[in-house]
């Protein structure tokens, strides 16, 4: 799947973390572990972008924060992370198939 459609993204950690993945493929560096650290990074910060969104969710309901643009913009953040997320999972499970269908 390409994802140059993200670089129109806002999000200044979204968009750093597709040119990281888009160098990644770029100079050829095939080391697992390096994708596999970097797949672990892209989890643990979707995982801080829903934990955001749901602060300022909470905070909102609580009549705490008057101001939705910023409950928005979590929400925006975290949609899309977890959007990338799956399209990143589902592709190293892909690549997990191909590599189980090959016969030695």
């Amino acid at each position: 799947m390409n994802i140059s459609s993200l670089f129109n993204v806002n999000a200044k950690d979204i968009r750093d973390t597709a040119i990281k993945v888009g160098t990644l493929s770029a100079k050829g560096n095939g080391q697992f572990d390096t994708i596999l650290g970097q797949a672990l990074d892209t989890l643990n910060t979707t995982n801080q972008y829903i934990q955001e969104s749901d602060e300022q969710k909470m905070l909102f309901a609580m009549g705490l924060v008057d101001n939705t643009h910023d409950m928005t913009i979590a929400a925006g953040k975290a949609d899309t992370a977890l959007q990338y997320t799956v399209v990143v999972r589902d592709k190293l499970l892909e690549a997990y198939r191909e590599l189980m269908q090959i016969q030695i």
